[in-house]
């Protein structure tokens, strides 16, 4: 697959990169950066699933123990 990135960004990579040992590439950075990018995003996903995971009836009766607590009101 190919993918068009602007001349500016590349040179704001060439110079980013020049004086890195683990990339001797534009591409090899460009490969890695999506990596974590995507990496975090499937993070944050996997987070909003767990969130989710509770039912309308989990959270009243979380709510209603929270009030006899005294928590909320």
């Amino acid at each position: 697959m190919k993918v068009e990135i602007d001349n500016e960004i590349i040179e704001k990579i060439k110079e980013r990169i020049k004086d890195m040992d683990e990339f001797d590439s534009v591409e090899g950075y460009v490969d890695y950066i999506l990596k974590q990018i995507v990496g975090r995003l499937e993070e944050e996903n996997k987070i909003k699933v767990d969130k989710e995971e509770y039912s309308k009836e989990d959270e009243k009766k979380v709510k209603e123990r929270l009030k006899s607590l005294g928590y909320l009101d």
